[in-house]
């Protein structure tokens, strides 16, 4: 297994988008043309590229033969689910069990992700074994992609007992959750003799200490971290359930590969699992074209904070993802606390 990539559009239409036996169980409903498996393979190098996960293309051990293609897939209206599509001669060999068992490891033991779904058409009887055989649960249904799906939940409970190591598909990176500010010693060993970025943007701007915590380990040492504040906000007069973000801490040797945005994407998912309707976070200028990348939006309202000299309104960039369908504010923000 490796990472699609657009190179491999060709075998991707011959194995899978051309056969309507697969597709018809996808958001496509019919075989595609070889335009559509140029599309897909786009997005899927565009979904690694924003999340530092995605899916992977399965080739056969002996022969390199391309079978299909399995993985992980952040929506933001559902969180990340596991998804499979394999070649009809391949199909009956325990492929997309071994591969989906493989993601899942990915999911919960590298990335920490909270929690991994599935969705399959009515009918789809092969996927909803899979799916059981890998330990998810019945989760309700739901309209996907415009199709009424069966919905499925995994966690970390609910996973079958291993029989062998675990197969990890990720590279050496292992995030993990803890409940709990940042802790000082943390923020000091990733700045590493650098300023704190916070206290360049925002001199003298007071901050709220973190509920819950990532931090990102290599090779069995921190290199990175992000906390955030589960808190009710006041949007136009009305309550909403939102994570508040501190910034993404990076140490210098680990910049520019993916980091921040995995940590960013995987912090949501925990945010999901929190009922929080939104995220927002206070946004140095030099960082918003960053954060936009990974579908944040510049809150188009004035937002009021806590400070010890009493509110005020942040001068600040205030970004926002929304995690469940709810409206961008129009006339103001309350942030009804400090910053993190």
């Amino acid at each position: 297994m490796h990472p699609m990539r657009r190179e491999e559009s060709d075998e991707f239409y011959d194995a899978v988008v051309s056969q309507d036996s697969v597709m018809r169980w996808l958001a496509g409903r019919r075989a595609g043309t070889r335009s559509t498996a140029e599309a897909m393979c786009e997005q899927h190098a565009a979904h690694w590229a924003r999340h530092g996960y995605g899916d992977f293309a399965v080739r056969d051990a002996d022969t390199h033969e391309f079978l299909g293609r399995v993985g992980l897939r952040n929506r933001p209206a559902f969180g990340v689910d596991v998804g499979f599509a394999i070649n009809p001669k391949a199909q009956g060999r325990g492929i997309a069990s071994e591969a989906g068992r493989a993601c899942l490891d990915l999911a919960f033991d590298a990335l920490g992700l909270p929690a991994v779904f599935g969705f399959v058409l009515p009918g789809n009887e092969p996927s909803v074994a899979v799916l059981t055989r890998l330990g998810a649960q019945r989760a309700g249904t739901t309209i996907s992609s415009g199709r009424h799906c069966l919905r499925f939940r995994f966690d970390r409970s609910c996973r079958p007992a291993r029989t062998e190591p675990a197969t990890y598909v990720a590279g050496d990176m292992r995030i993990s959750y803890s409940a709990g500010p940042i802790r000082p010693e943390l923020r000091a060993m990733l700045a590493d003799g650098y300023p704190d970025l916070a206290s360049l943007t925002a001199p003298g701007l007071t901050r709220a200490a973190e509920e819950h915590t990532l931090t990102a380990n290599h090779e069995g040492k921190p290199v990175a971290c992000v906390g955030w504040s589960l808190r009710d906000m006041t949007y136009d007069g009305l309550t909403r359930r939102v994570a508040a973000l501190g910034g993404v801490l990076v140490h210098h040797e680990h910049q520019g590969v993916g980091t921040a945005r995995t940590l960013i994407s995987v912090a949501i998912e925990h945010a999901r699992a929190g009922d929080a309707e939104t995220a927002l976070l206070i946004c140095p200028p030099d960082m918003i074209g960053f954060y936009a990348d990974l579908g944040w939006n510049v809150v188009p309202a004035p937002v009021t904070i806590r400070q010890p000299d009493g509110d005020q309104v942040c001068s600040l960039g205030v970004m926002t993802y929304h995690i469940a369908d709810v409206p961008e504010p129009r006339k103001y923000v309350d942030m009804q606390g400090s910053p993190v």
